[in-house]
């Protein structure tokens, strides 16, 4: 009697999907990092391979382009981004209580390596005419989506003027002491004016 080779299958299926969901991640990382340090115009297929340390042709058999191998890893950043903000979302009620833990929370999400990678695709798309209207509009969809997921975390009136300025100044103030903790130790500094910023959040209450 033959053997069936179903059972078989399934045990060799997954670790197959995840070693091509590996290599998928490792690429587009492998080309963000690229294209962050490079630019949209110097950056090539040949050094994300060697930095992901994989073929050109692994790299081909995920993405059928230059453009859409780049176009994806700026769309994996954005996702990223919004990612860890609306998974943070889903874990605070909204009050005055917590305010303090929210604020601490967002302005430590822009210390992490996401942002860093984030802000390095910024510099590179500022003078570079290809990647910028790209970049710009991940920009403005994580800054949109990052401002509402605070304001209802903080339980606040987003059609208020006044509270729509003051959130938006304080997102501003958290991309400030992002820059500032990637050239020093400013911890205790920005732990003060996070503090600061809690009280006035919850003045607009």
């Amino acid at each position: 009697m033959t053997r069936p080779t179903s059972a078989a299958s399934p045990g060799r299926k997954p670790r197959q999907n995840e070693n091509g969901i590996a290599t998928h991640q490792r690429i587009v990382e492998a080309a963000l990092d690229v294209l962050a340090t490079r630019g949209w115009r110097n950056a090539s297929v040949a050094e994300v391979a060697e930095r992901a340390g994989v073929t050109r042709g692994a790299v081909q058999h995920h993405f059928k382009d230059r453009d859409g191998l780049f176009t994806a890893s700026v769309r994996h950043i954005m996702d990223t981004r919004i990612r860890d903000i609306e998974e943070y979302q889903h874990t605070v009620t909204p009050g005055p209580t917590g305010t303090r833990d929210i604020v601490h929370k967002i302005v430590d999400l822009h210390q992490g390596p996401t942002f860093k990678a984030a802000l390095q695709l910024c510099i590179a798309a500022s003078d570079d005419p290809v990647l910028a209207p790209r970049v710009a509009a991940m920009e403005l969809e994580v800054g949109a989506r990052g401002f509402w997921a605070l304001i209802e975390m903080l339980g606040l009136d987003g059609n208020n003027p006044t509270v729509r300025t003051t959130v938006q100044a304080f997102l501003d103030s958290a991309r400030g002491l992002g820059l500032a903790g990637m050239l020093n130790d400013d911890s205790r500094r920005r732990g003060n004016v996070a503090d600061r910023w809690a009280q006035m959040l919850d003045e607009l209450r």
